[in-house]
């Protein structure tokens, strides 16, 4: 219990969902973790539900950005904040099992492993399980993560006094593929937990879900942060586009 997890978490009008995922952390078998929860200037009832749990459990720490800057900017500011050793993700609609930062700490501090992530299943907007499950790789590197996004941000957990604070691009989506990459340039590797550990909500609205914006973050990703050539942007923007496919099926 010597090793604080500081867990990022962007919020943006959640009220429906922040309630369960705030639980989600309470509830870790784990207990040395502050949860630093970033508004992204809300204008629903989630800012009182996340002081309402300030109120009760100081490990839980709110603060409001002055204007909306979309989850890159909340995400790295809540970064900022961390008084971690080692920094773990989950956005406002997601959950995490019981035994997740546990299993995953112990995982990565027996191996001396910087960069890890784990399995995770698919619940609807309900939180009914959808019996999709997202089994991940067992070990990944730069190049074997441009042709895909193998690491699910919820997750993910770097260590922070290996790799120091790294922070995500500074784009309106992709940003966490982004901060991935950005480490296996300096890491080698990035390790995977083949155990389901958490749950991605799958909501009908959400930005992910809109593919063909999706092949633009993509490529712009590869252009404009990773500076790759038009020629090996368009292959990776297409072999992601491939890999999807090969998950639907």
């Amino acid at each position: 219990m010597n090793n604080l997890i500081s867990i990022i978490t962007p919020n943006f009008n959640s009220e429906k969902f922040i309630t369960q995922t705030i639980k989600s952390v309470i509830n870790q078998s784990y207990e040395n973790w502050e949860m630093i929860i970033v508004d992204d200037l809300s204008t629903d009832s989630s800012i009182n539900i996340i002081n309402s749990f300030c109120k009760s459990d100081t490990r839980i720490k709110l603060h409001r950005l002055k204007c909306n800057s979309g989850a890159a900017v909340a995400r790295n500011k809540a970064i900022s904040l961390a008084n971690g050793n080692f920094i773990a993700f989950l956005d406002s609609d997601d959950l995490w099992l019981p035994k997740k930062l546990e299993f995953q700490l112990n995982f990565m501090l027996s191996n001396n492993f910087a960069l890890s992530y784990t399995s995770y299943e698919i619940i609807n907007e309900e939180g009914d399980k959808t019996g999709k499950i997202i089994n991940c790789k067992i070990k990944l590197d730069y190049k074997r993560m441009l042709y895909s996004n193998e690491i699910g941000c919820l997750t993910a957990m770097y260590n922070q006094d290996v790799l120091g604070k790294v922070y995500m691009p500074n784009i309106r989506k992709r940003q966490d593929y982004g901060l991935w990459l950005k480490i296996l340039k300096v890491e080698k590797h990035a390790f995977g937990i083949s155990e389901v550990l958490a749950q991605y909500r799958d909501r009908s609205q959400s930005i992910s879900n809109n593919k063909v914006e999706m092949l633009k973050w993509n490529w712009n990703l590869y252009k404009n942060v990773e500076k790759l050539s038009y020629l090996k942007s368009s292959y990776y923007t297409i072999c992601n586009v491939f890999n999807k496919l090969l998950k639907l099926i």
